[in-house]
Protein backbone atom coordinates (compact mmCIF):
# COMPACT_ATOMS: atom_id res chain seq x y z
CA UNK A 1 0.00 0.00 0.00
CA UNK A 2 1.44 3.38 -1.04
CA UNK A 3 1.85 6.28 1.33
CA UNK A 4 -0.90 8.27 -0.40
CA UNK A 5 -3.29 5.33 -0.07
CA UNK A 6 -2.46 4.97 3.63
CA UNK A 7 -3.09 8.67 4.23
CA UNK A 8 -6.39 8.54 2.33
CA UNK A 9 -7.53 5.48 4.32
CA UNK A 10 -6.56 7.13 7.59
CA UNK A 11 -8.48 10.30 6.72
CA UNK A 12 -11.53 8.40 5.45
CA UNK A 13 -11.82 6.25 8.58
CA UNK A 14 -11.30 9.14 11.04
CA UNK A 15 -12.70 12.15 9.23
CA UNK A 16 -13.36 12.34 5.47
CA UNK A 17 -11.36 12.11 2.27
CA UNK A 18 -12.23 13.87 -1.00
CA UNK A 19 -13.78 11.89 -3.81
CA UNK A 20 -12.61 12.50 -7.37
CA UNK A 21 -15.30 15.13 -7.86
CA UNK A 22 -14.27 16.67 -4.56
CA UNK A 23 -10.69 17.03 -5.70
CA UNK A 24 -11.90 18.65 -8.94
CA UNK A 25 -14.04 21.17 -7.06
CA UNK A 26 -11.22 21.93 -4.62
CA UNK A 27 -8.90 22.64 -7.55
CA UNK A 28 -11.44 24.81 -9.40
CA UNK A 29 -12.33 26.72 -6.23
CA UNK A 30 -8.66 27.36 -5.48
CA UNK A 31 -8.19 28.73 -9.00
CA UNK A 32 -11.22 31.02 -8.59
CA UNK A 33 -9.90 32.28 -5.28
CA UNK A 34 -6.43 32.88 -6.72
CA UNK A 35 -7.94 34.77 -9.66
CA UNK A 36 -10.06 36.85 -7.27
CA UNK A 37 -6.97 37.83 -5.28
CA UNK A 38 -5.12 38.86 -8.44
CA UNK A 39 -7.99 40.73 -10.14
CA UNK A 40 -9.91 41.91 -7.07
CA UNK A 41 -13.10 40.90 -8.92
CA UNK A 42 -16.01 40.66 -6.51
CA UNK A 43 -17.90 38.01 -8.42
CA UNK A 44 -14.88 35.69 -8.22
CA UNK A 45 -14.81 36.14 -4.43
CA UNK A 46 -18.49 35.28 -4.26
CA UNK A 47 -18.09 32.23 -6.48
CA UNK A 48 -15.09 30.91 -4.58
CA UNK A 49 -16.83 31.59 -1.25
CA UNK A 50 -19.90 29.64 -2.29
CA UNK A 51 -17.72 26.77 -3.48
CA UNK A 52 -15.81 26.68 -0.18
CA UNK A 53 -19.12 26.67 1.71
CA UNK A 54 -20.36 23.77 -0.39
CA UNK A 55 -17.13 21.87 0.29
CA UNK A 56 -17.49 22.49 4.02
CA UNK A 57 -21.08 21.21 4.09
CA UNK A 58 -20.16 18.24 1.93
CA UNK A 59 -17.35 17.35 4.37
CA UNK A 60 -19.60 17.47 7.46
CA UNK A 61 -22.73 15.65 6.29
CA UNK A 62 -21.29 12.19 5.47
CA UNK A 63 -20.04 11.69 9.02
CA UNK A 64 -23.48 12.68 10.35
CA UNK A 65 -25.11 10.19 8.02
CA UNK A 66 -23.23 7.32 9.67
CA UNK A 67 -24.22 8.20 13.23
CA UNK A 68 -26.81 6.26 15.24
CA UNK A 69 -26.70 3.21 13.01
CA UNK A 70 -26.69 -0.08 14.88
CA UNK A 71 -25.57 -3.33 13.29
CA UNK A 72 -26.47 -6.83 14.47
CA UNK A 73 -25.49 -10.24 13.16
CA UNK A 74 -27.51 -13.43 13.06
CA UNK A 75 -25.79 -16.66 14.01
CA UNK A 76 -24.09 -18.30 11.03
CA UNK A 77 -25.15 -21.90 10.50
CA UNK A 78 -22.31 -24.40 9.96
CA UNK A 79 -21.79 -25.81 6.47
CA UNK A 80 -19.55 -28.41 4.89
CA UNK A 81 -16.56 -27.48 2.75
CA UNK A 82 -17.68 -26.59 -0.76
CA UNK A 83 -21.05 -25.25 0.41
CA UNK A 84 -22.01 -21.59 0.79
CA UNK A 85 -22.19 -19.79 4.12
CA UNK A 86 -25.31 -17.69 4.64
CA UNK A 87 -24.42 -14.45 6.43
CA UNK A 88 -27.22 -12.19 7.63
CA UNK A 89 -26.66 -8.67 8.94
CA UNK A 90 -29.31 -6.26 10.21
CA UNK A 91 -28.64 -2.50 9.91
CA UNK A 92 -30.97 -0.42 12.07
CA UNK A 93 -31.60 3.33 11.66
CA UNK A 94 -32.32 4.67 15.15
CA UNK A 95 -32.87 8.27 14.07
CA UNK A 96 -35.93 10.20 12.88
CA UNK A 97 -34.31 10.85 9.50
CA UNK A 98 -33.73 8.43 6.61
CA UNK A 99 -30.25 7.13 5.92
CA UNK A 100 -29.56 6.91 2.21
CA UNK A 101 -26.83 5.95 -0.24
CA UNK A 102 -24.78 3.76 2.08
CA UNK A 103 -22.20 1.13 1.27
CA UNK A 104 -21.68 -1.79 3.68
CA UNK A 105 -18.63 -4.03 3.68
CA UNK A 106 -18.03 -7.21 5.69
CA UNK A 107 -14.30 -7.76 6.22
CA UNK A 108 -13.91 -11.53 5.97
CA UNK A 109 -10.60 -13.14 7.01
CA UNK A 110 -8.33 -13.38 3.99
CA UNK A 111 -8.16 -17.17 4.18
CA UNK A 112 -11.94 -17.32 3.79
CA UNK A 113 -12.19 -14.85 0.93
CA UNK A 114 -12.22 -11.22 -0.13
CA UNK A 115 -14.37 -8.63 1.68
CA UNK A 116 -18.02 -8.63 0.62
CA UNK A 117 -19.81 -5.35 0.02
CA UNK A 118 -23.23 -4.17 -1.06
CA UNK A 119 -25.05 -0.83 -1.60
CA UNK A 120 -28.00 0.28 0.50
CA UNK A 121 -30.32 2.78 -1.15
CA UNK A 122 -32.25 3.96 1.89
CA UNK A 123 -33.14 2.96 5.45
CA UNK A 124 -36.31 4.64 6.68
CA UNK A 125 -36.51 6.29 10.13
CA UNK A 126 -36.67 3.77 12.99
CA UNK A 127 -36.56 0.93 10.50
CA UNK A 128 -33.95 -1.70 9.70
CA UNK A 129 -32.47 -3.19 6.57
CA UNK A 130 -31.50 -6.86 6.36
CA UNK A 131 -28.49 -7.69 4.25
CA UNK A 132 -28.10 -11.34 3.42
CA UNK A 133 -25.36 -12.78 1.27
CA UNK A 134 -23.92 -16.20 0.45
CA UNK A 135 -20.21 -16.92 0.43
CA UNK A 136 -18.81 -20.11 -1.07
CA UNK A 137 -16.33 -21.97 1.13
CA UNK A 138 -13.33 -23.93 -0.06
CA UNK A 139 -11.67 -25.37 3.03
CA UNK A 140 -12.81 -26.59 6.42
CA UNK A 141 -12.02 -24.51 9.48
CA UNK A 142 -13.39 -22.26 12.21
CA UNK A 143 -13.29 -18.69 10.95
CA UNK A 144 -13.69 -15.60 13.12
CA UNK A 145 -13.87 -11.95 12.14
CA UNK A 146 -15.13 -8.79 13.78
CA UNK A 147 -15.33 -5.78 11.51
CA UNK A 148 -18.15 -4.33 9.42
CA UNK A 149 -17.60 -1.02 7.65
CA UNK A 150 -20.19 1.55 6.60
CA UNK A 151 -19.20 4.06 3.93
CA UNK A 152 -21.02 6.98 2.34
CA UNK A 153 -20.51 10.18 0.37
CA UNK A 154 -24.12 11.34 0.79
CA UNK A 155 -25.70 13.69 0.17
CA UNK A 156 -23.41 15.68 -2.14
CA UNK A 157 -20.91 13.01 -3.16
CA UNK A 158 -17.80 15.14 -2.78
CA UNK A 159 -16.27 13.43 0.27
CA UNK A 160 -16.13 9.82 1.41
CA UNK A 161 -16.54 8.92 5.06
CA UNK A 162 -16.05 5.43 6.49
CA UNK A 163 -16.79 4.13 9.97
CA UNK A 164 -16.43 0.59 11.30
CA UNK A 165 -18.16 -1.38 14.03
CA UNK A 166 -16.86 -4.42 15.86
CA UNK A 167 -19.50 -7.10 15.33
CA UNK A 168 -17.99 -10.55 16.11
CA UNK A 169 -18.81 -13.42 13.74
CA UNK A 170 -17.90 -17.11 13.81
CA UNK A 171 -18.36 -19.44 10.86
CA UNK A 172 -17.73 -23.16 11.14
CA UNK A 173 -16.94 -25.07 7.94
CA UNK A 174 -17.09 -28.81 8.49
CA UNK A 175 -14.84 -31.22 6.59
CA UNK A 176 -16.33 -33.17 3.72
CA UNK A 177 -17.93 -36.49 4.70
CA UNK A 178 -17.47 -39.01 1.93
CA UNK A 179 -20.57 -41.12 1.17
CA UNK A 180 -18.97 -44.52 1.73
CA UNK A 181 -21.03 -47.48 0.53
CA UNK A 182 -18.56 -49.92 2.11
CA UNK A 183 -15.49 -49.74 4.30
CA UNK A 184 -13.81 -53.10 4.98
CA UNK A 185 -11.90 -51.82 8.03
CA UNK A 186 -15.10 -50.68 9.78
CA UNK A 187 -17.03 -53.68 8.49
CA UNK A 188 -14.50 -56.12 9.92
CA UNK A 189 -14.67 -54.39 13.30
CA UNK A 190 -18.46 -54.54 13.18
CA UNK A 191 -18.45 -58.26 12.39
CA UNK A 192 -16.08 -59.01 15.25
CA UNK A 193 -18.13 -56.91 17.64
CA UNK A 194 -21.32 -58.61 16.50
CA UNK A 195 -19.86 -62.03 17.31
CA UNK A 196 -18.62 -60.84 20.70
CA UNK A 197 -21.94 -59.19 21.45
CA UNK A 198 -23.82 -62.37 20.55
CA UNK A 199 -21.64 -64.47 22.87
CA UNK A 200 -22.00 -61.96 25.67
CA UNK A 201 -25.77 -61.83 25.28
CA UNK A 202 -25.85 -65.64 25.42
CA UNK A 203 -23.95 -65.52 28.69
CA UNK A 204 -26.24 -62.82 30.06
CA UNK A 205 -29.34 -64.81 29.15
CA UNK A 206 -28.00 -67.80 31.11
CA UNK A 207 -26.97 -65.68 34.09
CA UNK A 208 -29.21 -65.57 37.17
CA UNK A 209 -27.28 -63.41 39.63
CA UNK A 210 -24.72 -60.64 39.92
CA UNK A 211 -25.75 -58.71 36.79
CA UNK A 212 -29.07 -57.13 37.87
CA UNK A 213 -29.50 -53.54 36.67
CA UNK A 214 -33.15 -52.85 37.65
CA UNK A 215 -36.56 -54.45 38.20
CA UNK A 216 -39.58 -54.09 35.93
CA UNK A 217 -43.06 -55.61 35.60
CA UNK A 218 -43.31 -59.05 34.03
CA UNK A 219 -43.97 -59.19 30.28
CA UNK A 220 -45.25 -62.13 28.31
CA UNK A 221 -42.32 -64.23 27.16
CA UNK A 222 -39.91 -63.27 29.97
CA UNK A 223 -37.99 -66.29 31.36
CA UNK A 224 -39.37 -67.48 34.71
CA UNK A 225 -35.82 -67.78 36.06
CA UNK A 226 -35.51 -63.96 35.93
CA UNK A 227 -38.47 -63.34 38.24
CA UNK A 228 -37.40 -61.71 41.48
CA UNK A 229 -39.68 -63.54 43.92
CA UNK A 230 -39.09 -61.38 46.98
CA UNK A 231 -39.98 -58.15 45.12
CA UNK A 232 -42.92 -59.87 43.41
CA UNK A 233 -44.36 -60.80 46.81
CA UNK A 234 -43.91 -57.23 48.03
CA UNK A 235 -45.62 -55.60 45.02
CA UNK A 236 -48.25 -58.25 44.51
CA UNK A 237 -47.21 -58.82 40.88
CA UNK A 238 -44.37 -60.49 39.08
CA UNK A 239 -41.21 -58.35 38.93
CA UNK A 240 -38.47 -59.29 36.49
CA UNK A 241 -34.78 -58.47 36.75
CA UNK A 242 -33.23 -56.47 33.89
CA UNK A 243 -29.65 -57.64 33.43
CA UNK A 244 -26.72 -55.42 32.58
CA UNK A 245 -25.63 -55.90 28.96
CA UNK A 246 -21.91 -56.23 28.55
CA UNK A 247 -20.34 -53.85 26.09
CA UNK A 248 -16.66 -54.73 26.37
CA UNK A 249 -15.01 -54.90 22.97
CA UNK A 250 -17.74 -52.94 21.20
CA UNK A 251 -16.02 -49.56 21.46
CA UNK A 252 -14.07 -48.09 18.56
CA UNK A 253 -11.99 -44.92 18.64
CA UNK A 254 -10.89 -43.07 15.50
CA UNK A 255 -7.63 -41.35 16.41
CA UNK A 256 -6.18 -38.50 14.38
CA UNK A 257 -2.47 -38.08 15.10
CA UNK A 258 -2.68 -34.29 15.22
CA UNK A 259 0.37 -33.88 17.46
CA UNK A 260 2.71 -34.91 14.63
CA UNK A 261 4.03 -32.89 11.71
CA UNK A 262 2.12 -33.51 8.47
CA UNK A 263 2.15 -32.42 4.89
CA UNK A 264 -0.80 -30.06 4.65
CA UNK A 265 -2.63 -31.87 1.86
CA UNK A 266 -2.15 -35.23 3.61
CA UNK A 267 -3.54 -33.83 6.84
CA UNK A 268 -6.61 -32.48 5.07
CA UNK A 269 -7.18 -35.93 3.59
CA UNK A 270 -6.79 -37.47 7.04
CA UNK A 271 -9.41 -35.13 8.49
CA UNK A 272 -11.83 -36.08 5.69
CA UNK A 273 -11.07 -39.77 6.29
CA UNK A 274 -11.68 -39.40 10.05
CA UNK A 275 -15.05 -37.75 9.47
CA UNK A 276 -16.06 -40.32 6.86
CA UNK A 277 -15.03 -43.30 9.01
CA UNK A 278 -16.84 -41.88 12.04
CA UNK A 279 -20.15 -41.46 10.26
CA UNK A 280 -19.86 -44.80 8.50
CA UNK A 281 -19.25 -46.47 11.87
CA UNK A 282 -22.30 -44.68 13.30
CA UNK A 283 -24.34 -45.97 10.39
CA UNK A 284 -23.10 -49.46 11.23
CA UNK A 285 -24.36 -48.85 14.81
CA UNK A 286 -20.93 -49.09 16.40
CA UNK A 287 -20.09 -47.26 19.60
CA UNK A 288 -17.56 -44.90 18.02
CA UNK A 289 -15.65 -41.87 19.33
CA UNK A 290 -13.08 -39.47 17.94
CA UNK A 291 -9.74 -38.65 19.54
CA UNK A 292 -7.36 -35.80 18.75
CA UNK A 293 -4.27 -34.74 20.63
CA UNK A 294 -5.76 -31.42 21.72
CA UNK A 295 -9.30 -32.47 22.66
CA UNK A 296 -9.11 -36.10 23.73
CA UNK A 297 -12.22 -38.23 23.27
CA UNK A 298 -15.33 -36.58 21.83
CA UNK A 299 -18.57 -37.99 20.46
CA UNK A 300 -21.79 -36.74 18.92
CA UNK A 301 -22.17 -35.72 15.29
CA UNK A 302 -21.95 -31.95 15.71
CA UNK A 303 -19.20 -32.14 18.33
CA UNK A 304 -17.07 -34.41 16.15
CA UNK A 305 -17.54 -32.23 13.08
CA UNK A 306 -16.69 -29.09 15.03
CA UNK A 307 -13.58 -30.75 16.46
CA UNK A 308 -12.41 -31.82 13.01
CA UNK A 309 -13.13 -28.37 11.60
CA UNK A 310 -10.92 -26.76 14.24
CA UNK A 311 -8.06 -29.27 14.43
CA UNK A 312 -4.58 -28.69 13.02
CA UNK A 313 -1.36 -30.65 12.97
CA UNK A 314 1.46 -29.92 15.43
CA UNK A 315 -1.10 -29.53 18.21
CA UNK A 316 0.10 -29.74 21.79
CA UNK A 317 -0.99 -33.12 23.11
CA UNK A 318 -3.04 -32.70 26.27
CA UNK A 319 -4.90 -36.04 26.21
CA UNK A 320 -3.58 -39.57 26.65
CA UNK A 321 -4.14 -42.13 23.93
CA UNK A 322 -7.16 -44.34 24.75
CA UNK A 323 -6.51 -47.99 25.55
CA UNK A 324 -9.44 -49.39 23.56
CA UNK A 325 -9.37 -50.56 19.94
CA UNK A 326 -8.26 -47.78 17.60
CA UNK A 327 -8.22 -46.76 13.98
CA UNK A 328 -5.01 -44.73 13.92
CA UNK A 329 -4.57 -42.03 11.24
CA UNK A 330 -1.02 -40.77 10.90
CA UNK A 331 1.80 -39.88 8.54
CA UNK A 332 4.51 -41.09 10.90
CA UNK A 333 5.25 -44.82 10.65
CA UNK A 334 7.06 -44.76 14.01
CA UNK A 335 3.81 -43.75 15.72
CA UNK A 336 2.35 -47.20 15.05
CA UNK A 337 4.28 -48.45 18.08
CA UNK A 338 1.79 -46.54 20.24
CA UNK A 339 -1.23 -48.62 19.30
CA UNK A 340 -2.25 -52.14 20.33
CA UNK A 341 -1.88 -55.11 17.94
CA UNK A 342 -5.67 -55.46 17.56
CA UNK A 343 -5.97 -51.88 16.30
CA UNK A 344 -6.08 -50.66 12.70
CA UNK A 345 -4.25 -47.83 10.96
CA UNK A 346 -4.33 -45.58 7.94
CA UNK A 347 -0.90 -44.28 7.03
CA UNK A 348 -0.20 -41.49 4.53
CA UNK A 349 3.06 -41.84 2.65
CA UNK A 350 4.76 -43.98 0.04
CA UNK A 351 6.40 -47.37 -0.16
CA UNK A 352 9.69 -46.06 1.20
CA UNK A 353 8.24 -45.91 4.71
CA UNK A 354 8.04 -49.71 4.73
CA UNK A 355 11.82 -49.73 4.89
CA UNK A 356 11.63 -48.48 8.48
CA UNK A 357 12.99 -50.81 11.16
CA UNK A 358 9.89 -50.51 13.28
CA UNK A 359 8.16 -53.82 13.97
CA UNK A 360 4.39 -53.84 14.15
CA UNK A 361 1.82 -56.51 13.42
CA UNK A 362 -1.50 -54.63 13.38
CA UNK A 363 -3.64 -54.25 10.29
CA UNK A 364 -4.09 -51.23 8.08
CA UNK A 365 -3.76 -49.46 4.79
CA UNK A 366 -1.18 -47.22 3.17
CA UNK A 367 -2.95 -44.20 1.65
CA UNK A 368 -1.66 -42.64 -1.55
CA UNK A 369 -2.49 -38.95 -1.51
CA UNK A 370 -2.48 -38.84 -5.31
CA UNK A 371 -5.32 -41.37 -5.57
CA UNK A 372 -9.03 -40.75 -4.80
CA UNK A 373 -9.50 -41.13 -1.06
CA UNK A 374 -13.06 -42.46 -1.26
CA UNK A 375 -12.03 -45.27 -3.58
CA UNK A 376 -9.15 -46.29 -1.31
CA UNK A 377 -11.35 -46.38 1.80
CA UNK A 378 -13.96 -48.49 0.06
CA UNK A 379 -11.61 -50.91 -1.67
CA UNK A 380 -9.14 -51.37 1.14
CA UNK A 381 -7.92 -54.92 1.63
CA UNK A 382 -6.90 -55.73 5.15
CA UNK A 383 -3.20 -56.53 5.15
CA UNK A 384 -0.59 -57.38 7.74
CA UNK A 385 2.84 -55.79 7.54
CA UNK A 386 6.05 -56.04 9.50
CA UNK A 387 8.15 -52.93 9.31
Amino acid sequence: MTLNKQIADWLESRWVTPAYSGWVLIGVTSCFFGAAVNTMAGWLYVLSGLSFALLGIAAILPARSLRNIKIRRAAIQPVSAGEALTVEVEIANETAHPKSLLQIQDLLPFILGKPVQAPIEVILPHQSYTWRYHHLTQQRGVYRWHTIQLRTAAPVGLFWCRRQQEIPATAVVYPTVLPLTACPIIDSVGQENHAKSYNQQQRVQLATEGLTRSLRPYRTGDPLRLIHWRSSARYGEFRVRELEMMTEGRELVICLDSAETWEEDCFEQAVIAAASLYFYARKQQLNVQLWTAATGLVEGNRTVLHTLAATNFNEAQVANLPQSRLIWLSQNALSLNKISPDSYWLLWGNDSIWQSKVVHNSFGLLIDKEQPLQLQLQQVVRVERSF
